[in-house]
């Protein structure tokens, strides 16, 4: 038998991948939340693919905090055009 070796349910399942990243992403800030009153819950899954999950994670994450194009959707837009129209 090798050391360290196991069949736990973290073992046994498969690396998260970019799906399960960016799901993970999209509800972080609900597992924030839950995570402040359960500390058996995490926000990232630490079995994951790599780089894969992370850019999952990172694009969920910022459709769920409104995106990176939320912010200057309008900052080039004179506000005068839309007053008077």
């Amino acid at each position: 038998m090798h050391g360290g070796a196991g069949t736990g349910p973290a073992e046994a399942a498969t690396a998260a991948g970019f799906w399960q990243g960016l799901w993970h992403g999209l509800i972080a800030p609900i597992t924030f939340l839950v995570s402040l009153f359960n500390s058996a819950v995490g926000i990232y899954e630490v079995h994951n693919s790599g780089h894969f999950y992370d850019a999952g994670f990172l694009i969920g994450a910022s459709i769920a905090f409104g995106g990176l194009a939320r912010g200057s959707c309008g900052a080039n837009r004179p506000r005068d055009q839309a007053a008077s129209s």
